[in-house]
């Protein structure tokens, strides 16, 4: 087994397993060079660019996962939806969703949608061997408020009016992209994918009584789904402090914890049912050697109170990073997660 899938299920582990959220991409100049020109969306729908970009950061880094190269937004695209990923925007929605009617324009996702997902999971997971491939989706609010917006949000206005004022018509939407993800998800395990995550990437905006009410019953439809195949769950929002235990009790194994929260400070607000995946801040990889060292052993350190850990970022790769500074973090997560506590403090404090 994986070192990375036993230490999703709290199992004992000879080093902790070490993947980042956007490793495919985002840094690596194999990457730029192969899909210049390209529209994102394009990509993500072409199997062989598709198993090319996942596997590159795997060679490069030797991460313990690899993530399939898509996005979010592909399912809605896939479905009929006017979906475009702009250039340092993100999604932009050509017809948001606002009303009880708009809620209709979403169809049911079905494998037949998405051959090239089936496709190029196949051909990934023969690659990749012993090295598990992790799929992921977009989870109903952070699509929903894509929908409902028509792009990204500083304040998910709009969102929230609807998610209030409509509770009838915001559940019905939510309803949709739970059964759309779960859907979208199936076919990524079927392929071959042997862990999922869902990323509730703007969940942070809501307060705990909003996420309970209005959020976790549709994330908890679509973790409800993968687990009943068998496999480990990731569940990881931003800014999301205050919602880890709901987020944990929506059928979480894993739960994915940003830089705001220690880790040993989230393993305790959840509980010992769950490992916790993070979580250290994608700037601190623009920082001096010496601090990405120190750094690192601190959420090592922290990450032993819980009963599983997943070294990571807390949020995604930025594009600025160096990608040798990543493949330097892989070795020092594989070397220092073998040593003592103690050992792990002094190189917090400058040793490394």
């Amino acid at each position: 087994m994986s070192v990375l899938i036993a230490a999703s299920r709290r199992e004992a582990v000879s080093v902790t397993p070490v993947w980042f959220m956007r490793q495919a991409g985002r840094s690596l100049p194999e990457y730029h060079a192969l899909r210049a020109g390209l529209p994102m969306l394009q990509v993500c729908q072409t199997p062989d660019l598709i198993t090319e970009i996942t596997l590159q950061p795997v060679r490069r880094h030797h991460v313990d996962a690899a993530i399939l190269f898509s996005d979010i937004v592909l399912p809605l695209k896939t479905i009929g939806i006017d979906v475009e990923i702009k250039p340092g925007v993100g999604p932009v929605i050509g017809s948001p969703i606002r009303r009880s009617a708009d809620v209709d324009k979403l169809r049911a996702l079905t494998s037949e949608d998405v051959p090239y997902i089936t496709e190029a999971v196949t051909e990934l997971t023969k690659q990749l061997g012993d090295i598990p491939l992790i799929g992921f989706a977009g989870a109903p609010f952070t699509l929903a408020s894509y929908l409902i917006e028509g792009g990204p949000s500083r304040d998910y206005a709009r969102t929230k009016a609807l998610m209030h004022s409509e509770p009838g018509t915001w559940h019905a939407l939510c309803g949709r992209l739970a059964d759309i993800a779960a859907e979208f998800l199936r076919v990524q395990i079927a392929a071959g994918a042997r862990v999922v995550q869902l990323f509730d990437s703007w969940a942070g905006v809501l307060s705990e009584a909003e996420y309970r009410a209005y959020v976790q019953p549709h994330s908890a439809r679509v973790l409800r789904a993968c687990g009943e195949l068998g496999v480990p769950r990731i569940h990881f929002g931003v800014g999301t402090g205050e919602l880890l235990e709901p987020m944990a009790s929506a059928g979480a194994d894993v739960v994915g914890v940003d830089w705001r929260v220690p880790l040993d400070e989230a393993s305790a607000r959840i509980g010992p049912d769950y490992a916790v995946q993070g979580n250290l801040d994608p700037a601190v990889l623009l920082a001096s050697e010496t601090v990405v060292a120190s750094e690192v052993a601190r959420v090592l350190r922290q990450g032993r109170v819980a009963p599983g850990h997943i070294f990571n970022l807390g949020h995604g790769v930025l594009p600025q990073t160096d990608p040798g500074v990543l493949t330097r973090v892989v070795e020092l997560v594989h070397s220092y997660s073998t040593e003592s506590a103690a050992e792990l403090v002094q190189h917090q404090r400058g040793g490394a």
